[in-house]
C-alpha cells in the first residue's frame, strides 16, 4: 500500500505515464536487440550486444530520470550533473555486462545469472541517481523497502532474461518484455517508497517545476530517439536477413543455371499434388524427360554450348506450361513435369506439347542441332501411390522409350517392373560370373582379302548363366558398364586372351576391344604392362581396339592414355568406323594402326550404291594414311568379292567362319595363324 500511495500522492501522474511509455518502449527494443545478438556470433554478436546495452541503459536511465522528475517531495530539488551522468554510464555498462553473461552458452544458468547482473545494474543506476538528487529537506530511508527493491529488480530481471533467451513458450518474447518492465518499475517505485522527506522551511531555492517538466519531456524525446535508433538497426538487419533468406530460398528451390524449379522443389510440389489428387479424386501425372543427344553437344561444342542448350530448352518448357502444370530440372540433362488432370486428353495435350518443343532445332551461335528426348509417364494412383513409386515408374518408362528408336514417349506398364527386376538380378549374378567360371572366350576367324590366308581370330566374350543359359553380350555388357563390374571383366578378358595367345606356336597378334569405362576408371597402361609381363606375351603381338565415341568422351585424357600404351609397343585400332562420331580429326589426332569398318555397311553393300561408296571412301582414306582396313560382317561370297575389287586388306564374318571355343580352333590346327581379338561391346 505504501508503494501505491507513494505513486498516487507523491508523483506527477502524467510524468509517471511518460516514464512508463519510455520504459515499455525501451524494454521492447532491448529484448529485440538481445534476441538478434543471441542469433549471431563473433564480432557481429558483440556489435548487437553493444546496441543492446546502449538501448537498455539509456531507456532505463530515462525512465528513472523522468520518474524522479515526477516525484514531488514538497521541497526544492536540484541535481548533481556529474553523478547523474555517472548513473547513465553505470546503466549501460552494467546491463551490457549482464547481457554478455546471459549470452554465454557454456554456462547452464547463464541467462538467469546475467539477468541478476542486469537487475544489480538497474539498482546501482537508481541509487546513484538518488545520490545525485538533492532535496531541501531531511531524507530518511526504510531499509525494508530498499532490500525489497533490490530483490524485485534482480528476480524479475533474471526471469525476464531467462524467458527471452530460452523461449520455452510461444509468447516468451512478450513475457520477457513485461517482466523486464516490472523489474525496472518495481525497483524504482519500491525504492521511492523507502524515502521519507521532511522539508526544511528555511531553504526555498531550487529548480523551477516548469523547467523540471520540460526536462522530463526532453529526456523522454532523447530516450525515444535512442530506442528508435536501436529499433531501426533491428529493422535494417531484419530486412537484410529477409532478403538473404529469400535469395537462399530461391537458390535452394530453383536450378541455378536455368531458373527452373529444382529436384527439392519438384519433390515438394509432387507430394502436394498427390495429396490434392487423393482428396479431390483427380489424377496426377509425373513426366520424366531425358535429352537424347545432349552429350554430343558437350563433346563436340563444349560445355558452354551445353549450358546454352539447357537454358533454351528450359525457357521453352517454362513457356508451354499452363495452369495445373509444373516443370523442373532434376539435374544434368534430365527434366520433369507434373500435371493434375481428370481427362486423359489433358495429359496427352501436355505430352504432345513437350515432345514438339523438345524436338525443335536449337541454334547455338552458328551451330544448329536437335537434341531430341525420351519421355516417360506414370500416373497416380494407377501407377503408384506415393512420390517415390511414381518417379521410379516414370523412369522405367523413360528408359524404355530411350531403348525404343520408334517412339519418344512411353507410358508406364506393370511389365516394366518385371524387366527391371530381371535386369537387377542379372547384374548381381554378373558380379560373381568370373569366380564361378561362367565366362569364356570364343574366336572368329579373320582372313586376308587378297590371299585368302587366315590372319587371325576375333575372340568374343560369352557368359553361360547357370539358370538362363547363354546370355548375349549385347544384353549383359551394358549392365556390366552400368554397375562397374566391366572393370573386373575387362581385366579377366585381357589376361585370359594374352595367356592363351602366348601359348600358341606362331607369333601373331591379338587385339582386345576396350570398354569406355576401362579407359575412364582404370590405370590402363599400367594394367597392360603388368599383364604382358605376367603372361610373357610380346607387346608387338597385342592390339587394343576402341570406338571413336570412347575417345570423344574425354579426348585429351584418352589420347594421352593411348600414347602411353603405344609406347609399350602395343598397336591401336579404331573400331566401328563409319558410324556415330567418325571424323577425320580423330584419325589425324592419333596414329591408329588399323581401321575396322562397321558391319552395317557390309549388310547393305550388295543393294546400296551409297554403302559401296562409303566403303570405297574409307578404303581410299586408309591407303592415303597407310592404315590397313578390316571389314566386319562379311556373310556372302558377293560381299567378299566386292572387298577384293575395292582393295580391302582384311575381313571377317559368318561366311569366313563362325565363332568357336579355343580348343576347337586348336584342334583344327588354326592356332598357328591366329589373331585373337576381344570384343566387349557386341558379339
Amino acid at each position: 500500500m505504501r508503494v501505491i500511495s507513494c505513486i498516487v500522492t507523491e508523483h506527477n501522474l502524467w510524468l509517471v505515464l511518460l516514464a512508463a511509455l519510455m520504459c515499455v518502449t525501451g524494454c521492447w527494443v532491448t529484448i529485440g536487440l538481445l534476441d538478434r545478438a543471441r542469433k549471431t556470433v563473433g564480432m557481429q554478436m558483440r556489435g548487437w550486444l553493444f546496441l543492446t546495452a546502449v538501448a537498455a541503459g539509456s531507456s532505463i536511465w530515462c525512465t528513472h530520470f523522468i520518474a524522479m522528475l515526477a516525484y514531488q517531495p514538497g521541497a526544492p530539488i536540484t541535481f548533481d550533473p556529474a553523478l547523474t551522468m555517472i548513473s547513465l554510464v553505470i546503466a549501460m555498462v552494467g546491463t551490457g555486462a549482464g547481457f554478455g553473461l546471459a549470452l554465454d552458452k557454456s554456462r547452464g544458468l547463464a541467462p538467469e545469472w546475467g539477468g541478476c547482473l542486469v537487475g544489480l545494474a538497474i539498482c546501482a543506476m537508481h541509487y546513484t541517481g538518488m545520490i545525485a538528487y538533492h532535496v531541501a529537506g531531511i531524507v530518511e530511508w526504510d531499509a525494508r523497502y530498499v532490500v525489497a527493491s533490490l530483490l524485485i529488480a534482480m528476480a524479475f530481471s533474471a526471469v525476464a532474461i531467462g524467458q527471452a533467451q530460452r523461449r520455452p513458450y510461444r509468447w516468451s518474447h512478450y513475457l520477457g518484455i513485461g517482466l523486464l518492465v516490472l523489474a525496472i518499475v518495481g525497483l524504482h517505485f519500491t525504492a521511492m517508497a523507502a524515502v521519507a522527506v521532511t522539508p526544511l522551511s528555511f531553504i526555498t531555492t531550487g529548480t523551477n517545476p516548469d523547467i523540471l517538466e520540460a526536462m522530463a519531456v526532453a529526456v523522454a524525446v532523447v530516450g525515444l530517439i535512442v530506442a528508435a535508433t536501436g529499433f531501426a538497426s533491428y529493422l535494417i538487419d531484419e530486412r537484410g536477413r529477409l532478403e538473404s533468406f529469400e535469395r537462399l530460398q530461391h537458390l535452394a528451390l530453383n536450378d541455378a543455371l536455368t531458373g527452373l524449379a529444382n529436384r527439392v522443389s519438384f519433390n515438394d510440389r509432387l507430394d502436394h499434388e498427390i495429396e490434392r489428387a487423393r482428396e479431390g479424386g483427380a489424377m496426377t501425372a509425373v513426366i520424366v524427360i531425358d535429352l537424347d543427344r545432349f552429350k554430343e553437344i558437350n563433346d563436340l561444342r563444349g560445355h558452354a554450348a551445353g549450358d546454352q542448350a539447357l537454358k533454351i530448352i528450359a525457357r521453352r518448357l517454362a513457356k508451354l506450361t499452363g495452369d495445373g502444370e509444373f516443370v523442373a530440372r532434376l539435374g544434368g540433362d534430365e527434366f520433369a513435369a507434373i500435371k493434375q488432370f481428370k481427362d486423359q486428353n489433358e495429359l496427352l495435350g501436355l505430352v504432345s506439347r513437350l515432345e514438339k518443343s523438345l524436338f525443335e532445332p536449337l541454334l547455338l551461335d552458328d551451330f544448329e542441332t536437335v537434341t531430341g528426348a525420351s519421355i516417360g509417364v506414370a500416373v497416380y494412383p494407377r501407377d503408384g501411390a506415393d512420390r517415390e513409386r511414381l518417379v521410379s515408374n516414370a523412369d522405367l518408362a523413360m528408359y524404355r522409350a530411350k531403348n525404343d528408336v520408334a517412339r519418344a514417349v512411353c507410358f508406364y506398364e506393370s511389365a516394366m517392373d518385371e524387366t527391371a527386376r530381371a535386369r537387377r538380378a542379372l547384374a548381381t549374378d554378373l558380379r560373381q560370373a568370373i569366380e564361378r567360371g561362367e565366362l569364356t572366350l570364343h574366336y572368329q576367324v579373320q582372313t586376308s582379302v587378297s590371299t585368302g590366308a587366315t590372319c587371325g581370330y576375333e575372340a568374343l566374350l560369352r557368359w553361360t548363366h547357370p539358370v538362363h543359359g547363354m546370355i548375349p553380350p549385347a544384353e549383359f555388357i551394358p549392365i556390366a558398364e552400368e554397375n562397374g563390374s566391366i572393370l573386373a571383366i575387362g581385366e579377366w578378358v585381357l589376361r585370359t586372351a594374352c595367356r592363351q595367345a602366348a601359348s600358341w606356336d606362331k607369333g601373331h597378334k591379338i587385339a582386345v576391344n576396350l570398354s569406355p569405362v576401362q579407359l575412364a576408371h582404370a590405370d590402363l597402361a599400367k594394367l597392360v604392362h603388368q599383364i604382358l609381363v605376367e603372361t610373357g606375351l610380346s607387346p608387338r603381338r597385342l592390339e587394343l581396339e576402341l570406338t571413336e565415341s570412347t575417345i570423344v568422351a574425354d579426348k585429351v585424357r584418352t589420347l594421352h592414355v593411348l600414347r602411353q600404351i603405344k609406347a609399350l609397343g602395343v598397336t591401336i585400332a579404331i573400331d566401328d568406323f563409319g558410324t556415330g562420331y567418325s571424323s577425320l580429326d580423330t584419325l589425324r589426332s592419333f596414329p591408329f594402326d588399323k581401321i575396322k569398318l562397321d558391319r552395317s555397311f557390309m549388310a547393305d553393300v550388295e543393294r546400296s550404291p551409297q554403302a559401296k561408296a562409303i566403303i570405297r571412301a574409307v578404303l581410299t582414306l586408309g591407303r592415303s594414311l597407310d592404315i590397313p582396313v578390316l571389314a566386319e560382317g562379311v556373310e556372302t561370297h558377293v560381299q567378299l568379292t566386292i572387298l577384293q575389287v575395292e582393295g580391302c586388306n582384311e575381313a571377317q564374318g559368318y561366311f569366313l567362319g563362325r565363332p568357336k571355343p579355343i580348343d576347337q580352333i586348336l584342334l583344327n590346327g588354326a592356332a598357328a595363324h591366329s589373331l585373337a581379338e576381344i570384343d566387349l561391346s557386341a558379339a
